[in-house]
């Protein structure tokens, strides 16, 4: 029992070492490209948080089997070279042993990620799609930041504001410059500029949502051209897109797990699979990493570290790959991801007796040397 904790709380140590750092430089990716798109006008600031707080289920439920492999290989690695494997296999403690004795934190980790893959990652991207719904419903001045040029998602329109009052209803030196598009609204024929003291919003009864801008200029013409126009407004208004929040409601991975249960629709038959694979993961992820993290001193702990890497991308990357397969038809579902499982679940079986089955095969050829 004392050999169990201290084996348990060994992995358990580095998986949470390990899966802190992934999941900092994960999020930190994530966060640098919705700052981007807040910096843009297209996100609402305020929002960046709570985005990144529904996608670290979604996140972790990826990152705790990799740390969990790599917390195997590190943990063990470091006790081959420091002996304490050579005493724990003298004292009767196999790798078959060994490997049971790993099973326990595994199943704290697949019982963790089986919550996060089954239940709070779904709900994570479905709030996510929400509020990312919700921010394309926005329009410009709902994003807008003061002495900063903002273009509109597709381009067609830029707004500037030198001060804007709190409640985003009062504007002070406004300039905006929009595109004027042909019929099949495919060539830009012409730009106007307009330019104003003060701006204010104004919600109609049915909704629509006007900017009144005061005291300024029109300018219509094509750039490079001497034709040009020019207007004189006390008051002028301009017609806002209407907000309009569409949720996507039959996005699959948004999709509560037991509304893909029992669906002959082979993408939500795929999603389904995808999400019981991640826990399955974890054991066979555990199955693999207890033979490769055997190490000789003289090897260094890390030999073994890059291969073994680059044997989990590829389990990880079949399963993806058979889950395209799934979706477009080209595999079918009742094979489905299980193979990809079979395949690995035997290599960490052969590696495991990899060494009986050499003692085997040197004892059998010993036999056949003795009576031949």
């Amino acid at each position: 029992m004392i050999v169990f904790r201290y084996l348990s709380r060994e992995v358990l140590v580095t998986l949470s070492a390990v899966s802190a750092v992934l999941l900092v430089i994960i999020m930190s990716g994530r966060f640098i490209k919705y700052l981007a798109q807040a910096a843009q006008g297209v996100l609402d600031p305020g929002v960046l948080f709570l985005i990144m707080g529904y996608r670290i289920p979604g996140f972790l439920q990826l990152i705790l089997p990799l740390g969990l492999f790599l917390g195997i290989l590190l943990a063990y690695g470091r006790m081959y070279l420091d002996s304490e494997m050579t005493v724990l296999s003298a004292t009767g403690v196999s790798q078959q042993r060994l490997t049971l004795y790993s099973m326990a934190p595994a199943l704290l980790v697949a019982v963790l990620v089986a919550w996060l893959s089954l239940g709070l990652a779904p709900q994570g991207v479905a709030s996510v799609t929400r509020i990312l719904n919700e921010q394309d419903a926005l329009t410009e001045l709902d994003t807008l930041v003061p002495g900063r040029f903002q273009s509109m998602k597709d381009g067609s329109r830029v707004t500037y504001s030198q001060d804007l009052s709190a409640d985003r209803s009062e504007l002070r030196g406004v300039f905006m410059s929009e595109k004027r598009m042909s019929a099949n609204k495919r060539d830009a024929r012409g730009i106007t500029v307009l330019v104003a003291e003060s701006g204010r919003q104004e919600i109609q009864a049915d909704g629509s949502r006007y900017l009144i801008l005061e005291n300024g200029y029109r300018y219509d013409g094509e750039p490079g051209e001497a034709d040009y126009r020019i207007i004189r407004y006390d008051t002028y208004g301009v017609l806002l897109p209407k907000p309009e929040v569409a949720l996507e409601a039959n996005e699959r991975e948004a999709m509560p797990t037991r509304d893909l249960i029992g669906s002959n629709d082979r993408r939500m038959q795929a999603e389904l699979q995808w999400r019981l694979s991640i826990p399955l993961l974890v054991f066979v992820v555990t199955l693999l990493a207890v033979p490769l993290s055997r190490v000789n001193p003289r090897q260094g702990r890390f030999l073994k570290l890059l291969p073994a890497i680059f044997l989990y991308m590829a389990y990880l990357g079949l399963l993806i790959a058979a889950r395209g397969a799934i979706d477009k038809g080209q595999l079918s579902p009742v094979l489905g991801m299980w193979w990809v499982h079979g395949i690995f679940l035997a290599i960490g079986l052969l590696l495991l007796y990899w060494e009986r089955l050499s003692l085997w095969r040197a004892s059998r050829r010993a036999l056949e040397v003795a009576h031949g």
